[in-house]
This record gives C-alpha cells, sequence and structure tokens, in this order.
C-alpha cells in the first residue's frame, strides 16, 4: 500500500481526466469527487476505478464532451439526459441545482439519466447540507444482486445515500447488497478473500473468492429487507429516469464492454429542513445528536472531511496496483 497526498491525487486526476477528453472544469470535479472517496477510506470508490473511467472514454462507453440535456424542467423536479458523461460531475452538477431550487420552493427533485458511474454517493450530499438541507440521493448499476429467493441478477448494488444538516452534518451512505462490488473488486485486485455470506458465483453458489464474485452474485444486505430496498432504489433509477434497466447496464469491470454506455440513473432530492418543524424550532436535531454522543455513539458520518474542501496535504492510501496503473496511463496519454 502506497500513499500520496490528496494533492497529488486530485492533480493526477485532473490531468488524466482531461488529456481523455473533459473540460479542465469537469475534469477537476470529477478528480476531487474521486479523491474524496480515498480520502474517506473508501478506496474501493476512489482512484481504483479512474484507470476504469479512462478505458471507457477511451473505447467510447462514456462521452468526454457530454452536456447535461434537459428533457423536464418544472420548478422542483429538473430530469437531464446525461449524453453518457462522467457521472461524477453530472451528480454533482444535479446536486447544486436541487439545492438551489429547494432553497426557493422547499423541495427539489433533480434526475440525471443516461450517465455513467459517479463513485461514493455520500459525496454528493455535501453541497445540499452545506446549504442547511436535508439530501437524499439514489443511483443504479450492473445487475449483481437476485431477488429475494432468485437465481439470477437484475438489480444493481442500489446504493442509496442522504445527508443531515448536523454539525458536523450527518452522512448515510451505504449500498442495499451486503457489501458495494467495489469493495469486491478491489479485494479481488489484492487478492484477498471475502467474507462469508457476501457473494455467490455466477451458478449462485457461495463463495470467498473475489473473482468468482466479481463475476457472480452479491448478496442483499438484511435478507428481504435489504431487496425490498433494492426495488425501492431501481424503481426510482432505472426504471422511472432510465433510460436501461440494472439487468441491462453494461459491467465496468469488464474491458470487452468499454465501448458500450452504462446509462445509468442518478437522482437526487434535496429538502429545506427548518420548513419541515411543525412547531417552528429548529433544535431537536443538535439535541439528537448530543443524545447519540452522550450514549456513547457518533451519527454516520460525522468523521468524515468535507468533500468540497479537501485539505491537499492530507494523505491518502491507494494500493501499489493502481499508483502503477495510474502511472501506466500517465505515460501513455502523455501526461
Amino acid at each position: 500500500m502506497g500513499k500520496i497526498t490528496v494533492g497529488v491525487g486530485v492533480a493526477q486526476a485532473t490531468s488524466l481526466l482531461q488529456a481523455a477528453g473533459l473540460s479542465a472544469e469537469r475534469a477537476a470535479t470529477s478528480a476531487r469527487c474521486i479523491v474524496a472517496s480515498d480520502r474517506w477510506g473508501i478506496g474501493s470508490h476512489g482512484l481504483m476505478r479512474l484507470p476504469f473511467y479512462l478505458s471507457r472514454l477511451q473505447a467510447g462507453g462514456i462521452n468526454p464532451k457530454a452536456e447535461l440535456k434537459p428533457v423536464t424542467d418544472l420548478p422542483s423536479l429538473a430530469i437531464f439526459d446525461g449524453e453518457n458523461g462522467l457521472g461524477h460531475w453530472q451528480l454533482q452538477s444535479a446536486a447544486e441545482l436541487a439545492a438551489a431550487r429547494a432553497k426557493v420552493n422547499g423541495i427539489a427533485a433533480v434526475g440525471v439519466g443516461r450517465s455513467s458511474h459517479c463513485g461514493a454517493l455520500g459525496i454528493y450530499t455535501a453541497p445540499i447540507t452545506a446549504q442547511g438541507l436535508v439530501a437524499i440521493v439514489f443511483s443504479t448499476g450492473p445487475a449483481v444482486m437476485p431477488p429475494w429467493g432468485g437465481n439470477k441478477p437484475v438489480l444493481s448494488t442500489s446504493p442509496l445515500a442522504a445527508g443531515i444538516p448536523t454539525n458536523p452534518p450527518t452522512i448515510i451512505d451505504l449500498a442495499t447488497s451486503a457489501v458495494a462490488r467495489g469493495k469486491i473488486a478491489a479485494k479481488a485486485q489484492s487478492g484477498e478473500a471475502l467474507e462469508p455470506g457476501w457473494a455467490f458465483t455466477a451458478e449462485g453458489q457461495p463463495t470467498t473468492d473475489a473473482k468468482l464474485a466479481l463475476s457472480g452474485m452479491l448478496a442483499p444486505l438484511g435478507g428481504a429487507k435489504g431487496y425490498a430496498l433494492a426495488v425501492l432504489v431501481e424503481s426510482l433509477t432505472g426504471a422511472l429516469i432510465g433510460p436501461t434497466l440494472a439487468k441491462d447496464i453494461p459491467d465496468m469491470f469488464a474491458s470487452s464492454q468499454d465501448a458500450m454506455p452504462q446509462e445509468i440513473a442518478h437522482f437526487v432530492i434535496a429538502i429545506n429542513a427548518e420548513a419541515l418543524s411543525v412547531d417552528g424550532s429548529s433544535d431537536r436535531l443538535g439535541e439528537f445528536s448530543s443524545a447519540v454522543t452522550t450514549a456513547g455513539g457518533r451519527m454516520p458520518g460525522s468523521n468524515r472531511v468535507d468533500p468540497e474542501h479537501l485539505v491537499l496535504t492530507d494523505e491518502i492510501n491507494v494500493a501499489d496496483n493502481v499508483l502503477e496503473q495510474l502511472q501506466g496511463w500517465m505515460d501513455r496519454l502523455h501526461v
């Protein structure tokens, strides 16, 4: 495992994405979101993914020149066609727009369809909670999870995130599968075994082999309850926004599918927290947080740094093979 500074990671990722065709601004936004995952200790969604994005950018599976094309534009609801662009800058833009409109209208929802993978969803709660708003974020991806009682992948890891404007913000970020697929990919690269109960082979047999699991299926979080949550996420993203259901989304870890756009859907909701109160009080969130702390716990995500204001001198851990892959891409793209 190697160590680099956040500043080095952001600079390298920005340069590589720009060399792959993104504008300077969108490359920088995406790079920050990518490295923020590493800074949060979620390496499975950070720089480890960058070589896969670059391969897809070169092959045509991600459109570096994509724009957010308006499809629906109502005061509290906006839907965009992402034109197969990189998901990070697209979901960041969606979150910022949702926050701006919720400040005016009390609540706002913004969806982006025909997009790509966006990394850790919790990152995109930040531009909303920073405005004193509640954030809820959903996304979809390739099918890796069978329906409860089934034996064929139909659902993605169906991640969801929420942000509550406490101080510091509360961040809930989880997959509805037993484990995020990026963690499976990271363990497959490092040769580590999986925890029992996380995954199945393509034939439906339990496995602790990460490489077999990567081409197999994941177990739902909490059995039927996790499956039900996954159904909710898939309904709000792939089914309603679209244009592609999880079962038809190409796998970013399969190089043979690099030229195939994923057409992923993201959905973000922002809510004016102060307007929710029935008695005008805005003190209960602080009281609730204090009660959690007094009871010996902490609010989820309260120890995570602000992903929009990263300290460039902070260090992050990056697997040696990932650093080697990134150097290879820097040589290939003449960065």
